[in-house]
């Protein structure tokens, strides 16, 4: 059956202006790091992305190594682009990035200009298209000169193969620097994909500051602590959870009794303001007005109609953040 996106998308999705560029990005955007690959449903993750364009989501976040296996996300949304997006191209914001390892040898990884032009390529093939709207580096790399990283970025514009530019995982002293060489190569930064949520905030530690300065957007991702942010973990840890698998980011040791009790706490906080655990953790990355957008993954569409009500209240009073930073003390 042709997929006809909803006449009403736009009515109800919030949009913001991406740092000092001509960009709004929607409050809320789906990034396809988990659930997109091939070892998933098809038939769910076009659920997914067609649920989320008729929710007003413009913008589908990727990298190349994103699947399981590396790769396979780009070629599957490839795929649904060109069956059910096509005539919707122009409305779309899609990112991609390269930073981590993508295949063997020397040039497979990290930030050489080898590497990124050579990523991109590949994703482009994967995923059918001409252009990708935002192509970032994934990862700050110790060896290679930030100059050329950075000058990488900027040929890969001129090229046609990107309209802008980003970084991801950069710390603020760097991120300034990397700021500050876009800028006089004549391409400036559009924005920053940092790891930011209620149980990790690096990023207030100078971040925010360097990018609300400087006009550029910020992206948090894993706004939910890898699931930890929301009703899953009330009651312990779950045998179908992240954290009860051997491997991954989430393990077991990381759910210390005094981190249920603050989850417990802040769920309770949450039911006080009529939302959900993970409803609230959306919303209170949102209340900063330098936050662009918030990447979510959703596993189900269910999953995805939920968080999107965050959107329904992003307004804390002084008591409810006071409570939340009592919470949160360590």
């Amino acid at each position: 059956m042709t997929y006809i996106a909803s006449a009403n998308r736009y009515q109800t999705m919030q949009y913001r202006r991406c740092g000092n560029s001509g960009i709004k990005l929607p409050a809320i955007s789906l990034g396809l790091w988990h659930n997109f690959g091939h070892v998933d449903v098809a038939d769910n993750y076009r659920k997914i992305l067609h649920l989320a364009f008729d929710s007003g989501i413009t913008h589908f976040d990727l990298a190349n190594n994103y699947g399981p296996p590396p790769g396979s996300a780009e070629e599957n949304f490839g795929k649904i682009l060109k069956e059910d997006f096509r005539d919707y191209r122009d409305e779309l914001i899609i990112s991609s990035k390269a930073g981590y390892t993508m295949w063997p040898g020397p040039y497979g990884d990290w930030g050489s200009k080898k590497y990124l032009v050579a990523s991109l390529d590949q994703s482009l093939k994967r995923m059918g298209l001409d252009y990708v709207d935002i192509f970032y580096h994934h990862r700050p790399d110790p060896n290679t000169p930030l100059e050329e990283t950075m000058a990488a970025l900027d040929l890969i514009v001129r090229q046609g193969k990107a309209l802008y530019v980003g970084i991801s995982n950069y710390p603020a002293e760097l991120a300034s620097k990397a700021i500050k060489i876009l800028k006089e190569l004549g391409t400036p930064c559009l924005i920053h994909q940092p790891k930011y949520s209620m149980f990790e905030r690096w990023v207030e530690g100078g971040l925010l500051n360097v990018l609300g300065n400087e006009g550029v957007g910020c992206i948090p991702f894993s706004p939910l602590a890898q699931g930890l942010l929301t009703d899953k973990y009330l009651h312990g840890i779950p045998e179908d959870s992240r954290a009860a698998r051997p491997t991954g980011f989430l393990q077991k040791s990381h759910i210390t009794d005094e981190r249920l009790s603050q989850i417990r706490d802040l769920n309770n906080l949450a039911v006080q303001r009529g939302q959900s655990l993970a409803q609230m953790a959306l919303a209170w990355i949102l209340k900063d007005e330098r936050v662009t957008s918030v990447l979510i993954g959703a596993s189900r569409p269910e999953q995805l109609s939920d968080s999107l009500k965050a959107l329904d209240n992003i307004q804390f009073s002084a008591e409810e953040l006071t409570r939340i930073e009592e919470i949160l003390a360590p």
